[in-house]
């Protein structure tokens, strides 16, 4: 891989522009550019429609980023996140040049992964106490690129997806407007309390009215500090444990429902399907099939194919077959008599398979 060494009147600048294969562009989070600067003049950089995302971390110096109608200042240790299809700019400080690193990357799903970021909080902005684990997250996707392993966008998807962490972790305890130790208490203690009443009805006044913190409040914080706000989160605990009773008991949907704390069977399974994508009765024979196999004709015919008994009821059939065909020269009888035969080889066969 090339590595770009520019010297301008205005940088200094190390990059790879990154060709990643096909697979990777359709269907990862894929890189498209890396690289770091110096600053040598006051200068303005400015993009817009761009399909691509842009990570970059002052490492010395100062300057300041437009994007989305706002101005930030920026200073050592500040990282930037943004989406490129929005216009922005970045400037130096002409008293203060800075030097950056930076990463341009893209893929099927980042739209939703920032839409996501952005709902938790997260500012096109923020500084970092963990500038190390930044830089070296950095470094080893710059050293990916010159990898000659097969893998080698696999491993650079590994890289950036455990950037996209950091961001998502970094930028949300750095803005999160919980800031009180007893407010996170109390959310921790109403989490922990859906983990294990969830089953009995829950609602927000309740839960106002049992933890002192008004609804609306209740609403917003939770979703800050956990990523979902409360029916959502209730809906997700209540939907596992019902995966888990599906999967390993033999109770009814209906008692499943009420197991979890939805009592209307027709309310279980809108929910069940609208959050898994299908309905829990065709989980519930998803698994008779599989049991299927321990019942008792199963078990009886791999006896009889584990002794060889298909094999002599399998010349059996053959011979009865061709003695009716001579005696009565019926083809109904002697087709029949032949489907029979293919449909025990294939069944004893199937069942050989595992």
């Amino acid at each position: 891989m090339d590595n770009s060494l520019f010297h301008g009147d205005l940088v200094t600048s190390k990059r790879i522009i990154y060709t990643p294969s096909k697979f990777a562009r359709s269907q990862l989070i894929h890189l498209q550019e890396i690289g770091e600067l110096q600053a040598q003049k006051p200068h303005i950089s400015q993009r817009e429609n761009l399909a691509s995302f842009l990570f970059f971390m002052v490492t010395s110096g100062s300057g300041s980023l437009i994007y989305g109608n706002k101005e930030y200042q920026l200073h050592t240790g500040d990282c930037i996140f943004i989406d490129c299809h929005r216009a922005y700019s970045h400037l130096t400080s002409a008293d203060d040049l800075w030097s950056l690193k930076w990463i341009h990357f893209y893929g099927p799903n980042m739209t939703a992964i920032y839409e996501k970021y952005a709902s938790r909080g997260g500012l096109p902005c923020f500084h970092t106490a963990r500038e190390q684990v930044f830089t070296n997250i950095y470094h080893d996707i710059f050293t990916l690129t010159d990898s000659n392993s097969t893998s080698r966008d696999m491993k650079i998807y590994e890289k950036l997806v455990s950037l996209l962490t950091l961001l998502m972790e970094e930028s949300h305890s750095q803005t999160s407007p919980i800031s009180d130790k007893n407010k996170k208490q109390n959310l921790q203690a109403i989490k922990e309390y859906i983990d294990t009443h969830y089953a009995d009805k829950i609602t927000l006044d309740q839960l106002s009215s049992k933890y002192f913190i008004n609804k609306f409040y209740l609403t917003r914080s939770f979703k800050d500090q956990f990523g979902l706000p409360v029916n959502s989160y209730l809906i997700q605990i209540r939907v596992t444990h019902a995966k888990q009773l599906l999967r390993f008991t033999d109770l009814s949907v209906e008692k499943i429902g009420q197991e979890c704390g939805m009592n209307d069977a027709n309310y279980f399974s809108r929910i069940f399907k609208k959050t898994e994508g299908i309905a829990p009765g065709s989980i519930e024979n998803v698994e008779n099939v599989r049991t299927f196999k321990w019942t008792l004709p199963y078990i009886c015919v791999k006896i009889l194919f584990k002794k060889g008994v298909v094999l002599w009821l399998y010349a059996l059939i053959k011979g009865i077959t061709k003695k009716l065909s001579q005696l009565t020269q019926t083809p109904m009888i002697n087709g029949i008599l032949e489907a029979i035969t293919a449909v025990v080889c294939c069944y004893v066969t199937a069942l050989n398979v595992d």
